[in-house]
């Protein structure tokens, strides 16, 4: 075993184990790290399952927030998310109170590792925006048997993770950006990102950037994954893709991430906290060992980053010491075992693979101010009003053509599930008791203005009708800021 170099500083570090196996593996990867010699002072803390079931519901200790707000750098085992009690997951808690916009998810072909992809040299990472989408968490029961979830995109969002994946790129020497949306379908939401893409790419034309559909992403990771690079990509889509890279060479045990803000990073093993396995020494530490070489590369520790990732490329093409999940017809190593042929590793080099040359990421600056986006003119036009209705649309329609009579507004369509149903378009459609009731301003300017709007509110409940939801339609550079209903005109 040889010593890492290191640079002779000393960091701060908030060490969470977390639930289950996560203590277990925690300890194995400071085993690790401190024989590195890097100077490390560990601020252990703990969130999760066990502490929610101590009655605390958002699974995160004050003690915990106050030792990452001084340390601003984390590295964590798995969290249990109990079901039944608690809040939100701690998880997410973590990545929401600091900002860690970005979610990094290398996957790599790891030598020895058996699989249908081994051997194929996958080396790719995707990189997920990590606190706006659908994982906004912004829903509401608009009817008792509809439920609706608010998909929040911003631009200001979009920039951050399409900046961090060109600066990754850069940083790892890597040549391709993909962009992976479903623009084709959600034009505004997904297409935000698209858009941002396209507007920042010359801005990196040492580094190739190409759009590509999710769905089409994914079919195409599961044939040929090794023309990927980078892959950057919205909150839900980038969850989705990149448990699917892991399951490419090796599975969750072994995928590492790390969790990105201007101020704070959290490194985490993404697996599970297993808890049938907890206390046996027979987990496997990889993917929160490889997560400590994402943070020491954070800490500007290089050599030793290096030195640890050559020394479990070692340990995995050799084959004799391996934990259960990867063992095979082997026999099975433990935990501790395993952690010490790593470290017992150090100073060799796999004959089959090394660890990339990386740079410092220069992390995006992107500025703090709530308007990133201003319109030079903007109009509202009319409002789509969510109300509950147990009839058809053609009763519905005729209520709302007599009672917006005399009103600043008119009554265009009816949708029902994004489906225009009043006037008929002759389709087939399963309605709910939930229609999207688009008005326009029946004023000679075109705008409908708030006591118009008000004023329709009202006539709508004097009429024994329920809105749960309203939407003004605005105009934003002469462009509508709304999407059409499918058949609508």
């Amino acid at each position: 075993m040889a010593h890492a170099q290191h640079t002779g500083k000393t960091h701060r570090v908030t060490l969470i184990g977390g639930d289950g196996i996560g203590p277990e593996v925690a300890r194995a990867t400071r085993k690790v790290v401190d024989a590195t010699g890097v100077r490390i002072e560990w601020d252990e803390m703990e969130a999760g399952g066990e502490v929610m079931k101590r009655g605390l519901a958002t699974g995160v200790p004050k003690a915990t927030i106050d030792s990452i707000t001084a340390t601003r750098c984390v590295l964590k085992g798995p969290l249990e998310t109990p079901v039944g009690y608690g809040e939100k997951s701690a998880n997410v808690t973590l990545r929401k109170m600091f900002e860690l916009y970005g979610n990094i998810r290398p996957c790599k072909d790891l030598p020895g590792v058996p699989g249908p992809f081994a051997g194929r040299k996958i080396d790719l990472v995707v990189v997920r925006e990590n606190v706006e989408d659908l994982y906004a968490g912004i829903e509401h029961m608009q009817t008792p048997g509809v439920a609706q979830c608010l998909k929040i995109i911003t631009r200001k969002g979009c920039e951050k993770i399409v900046r961090l994946g060109f600066e990754l790129a850069r940083a790892e020497g890597r040549r391709k950006v993909h962009v992976a949306t479903k623009a084709n379908i959600m034009k505004m939401t997904e297409g935000l990102l698209k858009k941002t893409a396209e507007d920042i790419a010359p801005s990196y034309a040492d580094i190739a950037h190409e759009h590509i559909i999710i769905d089409n992403c994914a079919h195409q990771l599961v044939r040929y994954p090794e023309q990927f690079d980078v892959i950057v990509t919205t909150n839900m889509n980038g969850d989705i893709i990149s448990d699917l890279t892991s399951g490419l060479t090796g599975g969750l045990g072994l995928a590492p991430s790390a969790n990105v803000g201007n101020e704070c990073v959290m490194f985490e093993a993404v697996h599970g906290s297993a808890p049938t396995i907890a206390g046996k020494d027979i987990a496997n530490p990889t993917a929160m060992i490889l997560s400590a070489v994402m943070m020491l590369r954070h800490l500007g520790e290089f050599a030793a980053a290096a030195t640890v990732e050559n020394a479990i490329y070692v340990t995995l093409e050799e084959g004799r010491v391996l934990t259960i999940d990867i063992a095979g017809d082997a026999e099975p190593a433990s935990t501790t075992r395993f952690t010490e042929a790593i470290i017992h590793n150090f100073g060799r080099k796999s004959s089959k693979m090394e660890a990339r040359a990386y740079k410092p990421i220069n992390l995006p600056h992107v500025p703090t101010t709530p308007v990133l986006v201003e319109a030079k003119a903007r109009r509202t036009i009319g409002a789509d009003v969510f109300v509950e209705f147990a009839g058809g649309p053609d009763e519905l329609g005729r209520k709302l053509e007599k009672l917006a009579a005399g009103s600043p507004a008119k009554l265009k369509m009816i949708s029902n599930r994004g489906t225009q149903v009043y006037p008929s378009q002759g389709g087939i459609t399963d309605c709910v008791d939930q229609y999207r009731c688009r008005f326009l301003s029946a004023s000679p300017d075109g705008v409908m203005a708030d006591p118009g709007l008000i004023d329709l509110l009202q006539r709508v409940a004097a009429a024994g009708l329920r809105w749960m939801h309203i939407e003004k339609l605005e105009e934003l550079d002469g462009k509508p800021g709304y999407t059409k209903a499918q058949g609508e005109e």
